[in-house]
């Protein structure tokens, strides 16, 4: 849960224009990590559980790329 606040924190020094752009992809990408750990947590099967947690390894491949871009674009320093 860390993660979440210091993303939150991040994307607040974020010019406004990118609000509905990677500001947007960003929130979406690191809230569902938690949430799919959670949600596989409560799976019956160790198998739905690993799919679960590839999923929220995939959102989180898509955070460290968004994270790069918007380094590279210098959204934060």
């Amino acid at each position: 849960m860390d993660l979440v606040t210091k993303i939150y924190q991040l994307t607040n020094e974020f010019p406004s224009n990118e609000i509905y752009g990677i500001t947007n992809q960003l929130c979406t990408a690191f809230v569902s990590i938690p949430s799919n750990i959670a949600e596989g947590a409560a799976k019956d099967s160790d198998k739905e559980y690993i799919r679960f947690l590839y999923i929220a390894l995939g959102s989180l491949m898509e955070l460290d790329t968004q994270l790069i871009i918007a380094k590279k674009y210098r959204l934060y320093k």
